[in-house]
């Protein structure tokens, strides 16, 4: 028997369609178009609607495609682990260090992004280049005879620049799980004779744990889908799946191949993603 709804019911729908609505209109119906793209074929100015999997196979077992979607995931990794390392003792020192004005701190932390995304790769092109910032200071001081070349175009330049666009990113996260943990913990455990190592292993490190898995996931997640970066400063050997999608989308006229190769590389960010919340999930927020 359907309960008739209660005036409470309807306020509430009420107040929920809009978001709704918006949700998927924006998010879930684009996704749907994509994912029906993937099954269908290019015949050159027209789309036949057959359904078929063929995109999927040739997504799968094509060898540029898989060097190309293996690649990403080893950039946007290695990326993301850099991020992290390097984010986390920022973070620490904001939050247990700095006694007064964290939020200038935290102000400063997002100056970045005071310009846009693209021209801050554009300085790290002109940093990195063949007679960049870099290599003139180094050939000034005599630290080389001449201009370093695997500094640009590569894989390198891909991790270096791409870590420094979402260092604020991953410094906030973990900034928010550090100021949660309870200062007295640490005091007990250091009343009870634990080094500070050992404080941070088995209190500061667990607690902080959730802001660690966020950044992760914050940055892994977007950065596997960037294509600018590699196209800039990337080079053939910095090339990543989402510069294959373009082009599929664009110069190559095959959109139902640039859905498959997209559905597929969501696929598989979304079971390693999960991954990464089941681990940490396991190892954080208990104290040890």
């Amino acid at each position: 028997m359907i309960r008739r709804l209660t005036k409470e019911d309807r306020q509430g729908l009420t107040l929920i369609s809009p978001t709704l609505f918006y949700t998927l209109l924006m998010l879930a119906a684009p996704l749907v178009l994509v994912v029906t793209f993937s099954f269908w074929t290019q015949n050159y100015l027209d789309i036949d609607k057959t359904l078929t999997i063929a995109n999927y196979h040739e997504a799968w077992t094509k060898p540029i495609y898989q060097v190309l979607i293996s690649r990403s995931l080893r950039i946007s990794l290695l990326v993301t682990l850099v991020t992290v390392l390097t984010a986390f003792p920022i973070a620490y020192y904001i939050s247990f260090h700095v006694k007064q004005r964290k939020a200038l701190w935290l102000f400063l932390i997002t100056v970045p992004f005071w310009t846009s995304y693209l021209l801050r790769v554009f300085l790290w092109k002109v940093i990195l280049g063949f007679n960049g910032v870099l290599n003139s200071v180094l050939m000034q001081v005599g630290l080389i005879d001449e201009p370093l070349t695997f500094i640009l175009y590569n894989a390198n330049a891909v991790v270096l620049t791409l870590a420094h666009a979402w260092a604020p990113f991953a410094i906030l996260p973990i900034f928010v799980a550090l100021e949660k943990i309870d200062r007295s913990l640490l005091e007990a455990a250091e009343d009870l004779g634990d080094g500070a190592f050992r404080r941070f292993r088995r209190i500061t490190l667990p607690l902080a744990m959730p802001g660690i898995i966020a950044a992760t996931l914050i940055v892994f997640i977007p950065t596997v889908g960037d294509f600018i970066t590699p196209k800039l400063v990337g080079g053939t050997d910095g090339l990543m799946i989402a510069n294959m999608i373009q082009i599929q989308f664009g110069k190559a006229n095959n959109a139902p191949l640039g859905a498959a190769l997209a559905i597929s590389s969501m696929f598989i960010v979304a079971l390693i993603s999960l991954g990464i919340y089941l681990i940490g999930n396991r190892f954080g927020g208990k104290v040890k």
